[in-house]
């Protein structure tokens, strides 16, 4: 249910396929999970890709079983596959359902308890398939052209919801009908392409009738509207909901396009009628993002999410309840100064169970409706990004920055929790991690500043050890309890850095003030965070200030950039992927132009604005002439949000004046680093380049 805003997005699984299941032997291209002997205890890139990446955790109606999925990688074969699973409630029975050359995805219990659905492409586009629950006897019941990217059954199984990309805009060979190989875009008007693609589709909901075998009568509910719904470029199913009688469906949809839909997040909650076929929009009048609306157990009342202001894309994540007789709307979490990053209804309708960081560690908490009080179920160093019920309580999906996602079981009362799925236990009990600390530092305005630092495993405190800052992407994204498979903390930790991470200004998760201080100041108070954050650590008797280097992606990019030209030599090393050199040339790059109106303070060239002439003046491509500090730069060259045009002005600039630079390119990638040896490769040069200058 996660909105990912700004620059730097949390990784999604890549929608593939799958099948009904079979015996592996006959298909040399299924992807098993990877055994591994971890040599020294040490975590390396290839043992981080041999961890199997547990998601969409889905409790069975009667609430005594949960249904999820397992992405296995291989190097190899650079490609991974996700397989489903079930387990009992009290994790003594576990079971693989599927074990294919397909990826099964955004699997569902169907309402008997006794089948399930899911997507696959074994058919050669990703349709729609029903399994029995021990998973025999798979049959695809949709056939729409172009395949379909999520579904959601009525709560009657009558019908289905199914999300289908349909035809945006005209081609050359729509205008000029006898140019049918005319490749060139015909471009009049903003937006023209997001994250990683040009858009010549959208997403659009459709209801099918289901007779259960198979689906019918499917139309458009959207049809001959050019908007998209789920919004792009990562919105899903959990952005329509249907109603608890089967009759209505509610959607979450910014009814605008070109220039209007770029500079504008204002997204509304609609409501369908299948019936009347009449849609009510429920929010009208509320300027912010308005997403993933859920309806209450009775279906008299419906949450969402909402952010206040339009254009502004990290504001607070509020939760709201509206009655849907009277059009009242309650905001639930006022006094409560975080934001709500995902819920659900309690069985009696009476509370929500709301996922929410604070203090960089993200717990749940219980909301009730009526009273608007709020009370935090869980505790201790670690993130939970879902929640579901089960028959008893609750269970969560959880990491940390030493343990990849696993299933727990959550007693509501006391707020322990106990492990399910043991899915990577194999491996960590092989593995030395280092100590994660957290440590409260003062800032240059006297404030305090969450930073972890994590050291390598058998740190000992009479030796000396290089140490890295890492700069957060975002920009407004907590430096939590997160385990990436990119930026990992102990990885870097095991090949012998301290990691100092701060939870810089501009940070959700410390208050709205915290949060709010970075817009329009980049360049700013957030950078002399940093500088304090790794100034303390570097004091310690542990810590060679002689060999330090700083690191990060995306915002944390940009911050690589602008400390190259301000550090007063603090640093040895620096290394910045898909981060912004030039922001002249990043605010009329971006896809998102909303982004870059709110945080930069408008364009560079409304001089009478004293925001954005401070924001530009703060430009990292400024202070070249002061850079002297070897640089890694990478990009990839289908990152839409930030151009590798960036990463490849900055190399350039790096090895004009005489400083050594290295650049690592990547033709098929995003803003992220997503296939397996393009993120080994990616690792690799990343430690050769901080060993080579740093130990």
């Amino acid at each position: 249910m996660n909105k990912v805003t700004g620059y730097c997005m949390a990784a999604l699984i890549t929608m593939s396929a799958c099948s009904e299941k079979q015996d592996s032997s006959d298909n040399s291209k299924v992807i098993k999970k990877a055994q591994i002997e971890v040599k020294d205890g040490l975590l390396t890139p290839e043992v981080l890709n041999s961890f199997g990446r547990v998601s969409d955790m889905q409790v069975s109606p009667d609430g005594k079983t949960v249904l999820y999925g397992v992405s296995y990688v291989s190097i190899p074969e650079n490609k991974s596959n996700r397989e489903l699973f079930k387990i009992s409630i009290d994790g003594k029975d576990k079971v693989q359902l599927t074990e294919t050359a397909f990826s099964e995805h955004n699997a569902r219990w169907m309402k008997d308890g006794k089948r399930i659905a899911y997507i696959s492409s074994q058919s050669g586009s990703a349709q729609l398939w029903i399994m029995d629950s021990d998973g025999l006897n798979a049959k695809q019941i949709t056939n729409e052209e172009g395949g379909i990217t999520g579904f959601a059954f009525s709560p009657d199984e009558s019908k289905v919801l199914l999300i289908k990309n349909i035809k945006f805009g005209e081609r050359a060979s729509d205008i000029y009908p006898d140019l049918p190989k005319a490749t060139g875009r015909v471009v009049d008007d903003l937006m023209y392409k997001h994250w990683d693609e040009w858009v010549e589709s959208i997403p659009h909901p459709f209801i099918g009738e289901f007779d259960g075998n198979g689906v019918s009568n499917v139309y458009d509910i959207l049809a001959g509207e050019p908007y998209e719904c789920p919004t792009k470029p990562h919105g899903g199913i959990e952005q329509l909901a249907w109603s608890p009688d089967s009759k209505k469906v509610a959607y979450s949809c910014r009814k605008k396009t070109g220039m209007a839909y770029s500079v504008s997040t204002n997204t509304d909650i609609y409501l369908y009628d299948l019936e009347s076929k009449r849609t009510d929009n429920l929010t009208d009048g509320m300027m912010g993002y308005d997403t993933n609306p859920a309806f209450s157990p009775d279906g008299s009342q419906l949450a969402f999410l909402s952010m206040e202001r339009d254009g502004y894309e990290s504001d607070k994540k509020r939760l709201f309840v509206i009655d849907l007789n009277s059009n009242n709307k309650q905001y639930l979490t006022e006094s409560h100064d975080y934001n709500a990053e995902d819920y659900i209804w309690e069985k009696s309708g009476k509370d929500i169970i709301m996922v929410s960081c604070r203090n960089a560690v993200t717990h749940l908490w219980n909301v009730n409706v009526a009273t608007k009080a709020i009370r935090q179920i869980t505790d201790g160093v670690y993130d939970y990004e879902a929640v579901a019920q089960t028959a008893n309580g609750l269970i969560g999906m959880r990491h940390s920055m030493s343990k990849p996602n696993e299933i727990y079981a959550i007693n509501t009362s006391n707020g322990e929790a106990t492990e399910l799925t043991f899915e990577n236990v194999d491996i960590l009990k092989q593995l030395k991690l280092g100590k994660v600390e957290e440590r409260w530092i003062e800032t240059t305005d006297k404030k305090q500043m969450l930073t972890w630092v994590i050291y390598p495993p058998n740190f000992d405190s009479t030796k000396v050890y290089p140490a890295i800052l890492y700069c957060q992407g975002g920009p407004q994204s907590t430096v939590s309890q997160f385990f990436s498979y990119r930026w990992n903390m102990q990885l870097m930790a095991a090949n012998g850095y301290i990691v100092v991470a701060p939870n810089r200004r501009g940070l959700p998760g410390f208050g709205q003030e915290w949060l709010e201080q970075i817009s329009g100041d980049y360049g700013g108070q957030n950078m002399k965070d940093y500088l304090s954050a790794i100034d303390a650590v570097a004091k310690e008797s542990y810590v060679d200030a002689n060999r330090l280097g700083a690191v990060g992606a995306s915002y944390g990019g940009f911050s690589v950039y602008w400390l190259a030209g301000n550090h007063n030599k603090r640093f040895k090393a620096f290394i910045a992927h898909a981060g912004i050199f030039n922001l002249e040339q990043q605010f009329l790059e971006t896809e998102e132009m909303w982004f870059a109106y709110w945080d930069m303070g408008g364009p560079y060239w409304d001089k009478e604005n004293a925001t954005a002439m401070r924001t530009f003046a703060n430009s990292p491509h400024r202070f070249v002439d002061k850079w002297d500090t070897p640089i890694l730069v990478s990009h990839g060259e289908l990152d839409y949000r930030i151009l590798a045009s960036q990463g490849m002005s900055a190399f350039n600039a790096a090895k004009l004046r005489g400083i050594p630079a290295e650049m690592v390119v990547f033709p098929d990638e995003n803003h992220w680093i997503a296939q397996p040896q393009n993120s080994v490769l990616w690792q690799r040069r990343f430690f050769n380049w901080l060993d080579k200058w740093l130990k």
